[in-house]
């Protein structure tokens, strides 16, 4: 049976840690020589619709190490739904390639792949989540502390699509995860009612503040995003007026436990959501958690392709 990698919340606990131990595993061997070419001869195809530094990079990467190959697909080449419509596009790239990433605005349009395609689909980003992001996420949280299970996650600012896919996989993993974000802008309701199931699985807590003060209160990792993610722009002028409180910034750092680590996403937007003095600090593991994308996705990529 065909299997996609679409939603952290579509894998049990065990599932995700056995991909985040694999992804140790993928690492530790490349760094110890290279990946072995098991994917020689397969080609990935990588959907865009919007920019991408890390996610074009890391997956086409991840191909290069495993012996295989990627191709970039850019905006204006497809129009996916537009210019041909996403069922048509998924049963032809099915019959080209071995595996299919996209990065899209909606995330129907990642359902609606994998619901047509009849290789693998990787949900490389939607409006709604971003899974592979939050693997990344655990295994830079892994690395630096050694286990998930009982960390303090603080989440501050929009509580857009990495706000989900960071609380998915605390509460799926067994971390405590708090956000604080400005009223009208919190996590999506339905998302919080699938997370807090897990949390209850796995003994996890999951809190919602507006007061960013009391979220960082014991946090062992604080994880910020922009403010601003892209098609929002209309928003920008806005947006700035109402997230200033939520900067992740010197003073909120020492509000937060002496030994915190500061995450984000990227790309950052320096002196708004992040200043330059916490983004390039001590406290700061945001360039370790850009090149982990690399690894969490090959393990995602092994998982699919070579070994369930």
């Amino acid at each position: 049976m065909k299997k996609d990698f679409l939603d952290i919340a579509d894998f049990s606990s065990t599932e995700l840690q056995e991909m985040l131990d694999l992804a140790v595993e993928l690492k530790k061997e490349f760094f110890n020589g290279g990946n072995a070419p098991v994917l020689k001869n397969k080609v990935m195809a990588m959907i865009f619709q919007k920019a991408s530094l890390r996610t074009r990079v890391s997956f086409d990467m991840a191909m290069r190490h495993f012996g295989g190959d990627a191709l970039y697909l850019s905006p204006n080449e497809i129009g996916l739904g537009k210019r041909e419509s996403v069922a048509d596009v998924a049963r032809v790239l099915a019959g080209y390639v071995d595996i299919i990433m996209a990065r899209v605005f909606e995330h129907k349009h990642i359902l609606e792949l994998a619901e047509y395609s009849s290789v693998p689909v990787i949900n490389g980003l939607s409006d709604y989540n971003h899974p592979c992001q939050g693997m990344t996420d655990a295994l830079t949280m892994l690395e630096h502390y050694g286990k998930i299970k009982g960390l303090n996650v603080t989440y501050l600012g929009d509580g857009n699509n990495m706000a989900v896919s960071v609380m998915d996989v605390c509460a799926k993993l067994g971390a405590n995860f708090t956000a604080a974000c400005p009223d009208g802008y919190g996590v999506d309701q339905s998302a919080i009612s699938h997370a807090s199931q897990f949390a209850k699985e796995s003994g996890s807590t999951l809190t919602f503040h507006t007061d960013p003060h009391a979220a960082v209160k014991d946090a062992d990792v604080i994880y910020t995003d922009t403010w601003v993610s892209m098609g929002q722009e209309e928003e920008t002028e806005k947006r700035l007026k109402v997230f200033p409180a939520y900067q992740v910034n010197k003073s909120i750092i020492d509000e937060a436990k002496s030994s915190v680590i500061v995450m984000h996403c990227l790309p950052a937007h320096r002196g708004q959501e992040i200043t330059d003095e916490v983004a390039d600090g001590p406290h700061s593991v945001i360039f370790q958690q850009a090149h982990n994308r690399l690894h969490a996705q090959k393990a995602i990529i092994y998982k699919l392709l070579v070994r369930e």
